[in-house]
């Protein structure tokens, strides 16, 4: 898979839940529908509570990478 250019960067590193989900949510209020926001997070609790949030609201989880103890999601605004 080619690498994924986002429109947004959100760095959630350091916060734990439920900022992480709080703040992705206000950050996809801000983009524009098909935008790419990258979020970037060490709360291991993201893993299932950002893919919730994005199935709650409709958007798009494009990819997910972990490398060693950050979670980096690609979402596509709805």
């Amino acid at each position: 898979m080619a690498d994924i250019k986002a429109d947004k960067t959100l760095d959630t590193k350091g916060l734990n839940c439920p900022m992480p989900v709080l703040k992705t949510k206000k950050a996809l209020d801000e983009v524009s529908a098909g935008q790419v926001l990258e979020v970037i997070s060490t709360d291991p609790g993201s893993k299932s509570d950002i893919p919730a949030l994005l199935n709650r609201l409709g958007h798009e989880l494009l990819n997910t990478k972990e490398e060693g103890n950050t979670i980096t999601f690609y979402i596509k605004k709805a």
